[in-house]
C-alpha cells in the first residue's frame, strides 16, 4: 500500500499541484490538507479517495499560487501627495537633514498598495473543476504504483506460501509416526516411573496409547492448513480487494500451527510447527502491504 503521485495543473490565474503519499495502515485513514479558499473541495476529494482505495494511511495535500497580474502594485496617490506636502516642514525642523530621495518615499508604508487578484464566483466554479480533474489523475497514478508494488509482494508471498505448503507436507508425512512415537515415549516413562518392580499389562499399555493417539491426533489440523494454504493461493490471484481476508487467514494459520505444535509428541514434528510459525509471521508482516 505503499505509493507517492504527484500532479501539477494551471490555469491562468492560478497554478495547483496535488501531492498524494500512502503508507502501510489496517484500515483506511486519510489525512487531508487544502487550501481555505478551496475547503469546498474537502467533501469530494475524500468521497473519491474512498472509493479508490480501502486500506492505507493516506496524505492528501493541494498547494496553489495565484499569478500577480500587472498592476498589481500602485500608488496611494492622496498619501503620497501628503508625503510630499510634509517633507519641506520636517525638513526645517530636523538640523543637518540628508537629501530626501524618491526611493525614500516610495519605501514608506502605505505609499505603495499591494492588492489582491480578483475571482469571479464564475472563475473558481471553473478552477476548482479543473483541480478535481487532476485529482483524477493523481489517485489513478498513485492505484498504479501501488499495483505495481502489490505485483512484486505477490511473487515474495506465493514463495512464502510454497514454504508453508512444504512444511505443511512434512508434518503430514511424520504424523504417521505419531503412534509409534508415543508408544515410545510412553514406555520409557513407565520403565523409569515403575523402576523394574512391575510389568503394566499390554491391554492397559494399548488403551493408554489409544488415548494419547486420539489427543495427538493433527490430521484435522493438517487438513485445514492445508485448505488454508489454497485459499490464500486463490486471494493473491484474485483481482477484488483481499488484503483483511489474508489478514483473517493469517490467524487461522496461527491457530492451526499452535494446535500442531501443542499437540505434537516428536522433536521433528515441533520443530516443523515452530518452523510454520516462522513462516506465518513473514507471510502475516507482508500482508499489511496488500489491499
Amino acid at each position: 500500500m505503499t505509493g507517492f503521485a504527484r500532479v501539477n495543473g494551471q490555469h491562468e490565474q492560478c497554478s495547483w499541484l496535488w501531492e498524494l503519499k500512502s503508507v502501510n495502515s489496517k484500515g483506511l485513514d486519510i489525512r487531508l490538507r487544502v487550501p481555505t479558499s478551496f475547503d469546498g473541495l474537502e467533501q469530494c476529494v475524500r468521497e473519491q479517495t474512498v472509493k479508490a482505495l480501502t486500506r492505507g494511511n493516506v496524505t492528501i495535500s493541494l498547494t496553489v499560487e495565484w499569478a500577480q497580474a500587472s498592476g498589481a502594485f500602485q500608488l496611494n496617490q492622496d498619501i503620497l501627495d501628503l508625503v510630499i506636502l510634509s517633507i519641506p516642514e520636517l525638513e526645517a525642523r530636523i538640523p543637518n537633514p540628508s537629501p530626501t530621495s524618491a526611493a525614500d518615499v516610495l519605501a514608506l508604508r502605505g505609499v505603495i498598495e499591494t492588492f489582491e487578484q480578483e475571482v469571479t464566483d464564475q472563475h473558481k466554479t471553473e478552477i476548482q473543476n479543473l483541480i478535481l480533474v487532476d485529482f483524477d489523475h493523481a489517485i489513478e497514478a498513485l492505484k498504479e504504483m501501488r499495483a505495481k508494488e502489490g505485483a512484486r509482494l505477490t511473487t515474495v508471498l506465493v514463495k512464502q506460501l510454497d514454504a508453508i505448503s512444504d512444511l505443511t507436507a512434512r508434518a503430514k508425512q511424520n504424523a504417521s509416526t505419531q503412534p509409534e512415537a508415543i508408544q515410545t515415549r510412553l514406555q520409557n516413562q513407565l520403565r523409569v516411573a515403575l523402576n523394574g518392580i512391575t510389568e503394566i499389562s499390554e491391554d492397559r499399555m494399548a488403551q493408554e496409547i489409544a488415548l494419547l493417539v486420539t489427543k495427538a491426533d493433527i490430521h484435522e489440523e493438517i487438513d485445514r492448513l492445508i485448505s488454508h494454504e489454497q485459499a490464500a493461493q486463490d486471494y493473491l490471484k484474485s483481482c477484488e480487494s483481499v488484503g483483511r481476508k489474508l489478514d483473517f487467514l493469517c490467524q487461522e494459520f496461527n491457530r492451526e500451527a499452535n494446535t500442531l505444535c501443542s499437540k505434537s509428541a516428536d522433536v521433528g514434528l515441533t520443530k516443523i510447527g515452530l518452523d510454520l510459525k516462522s513462516y506465518i509471521e513473514r507471510f502475516r508482516e507482508q500482508i499489511q502491504n496488500i489491499e
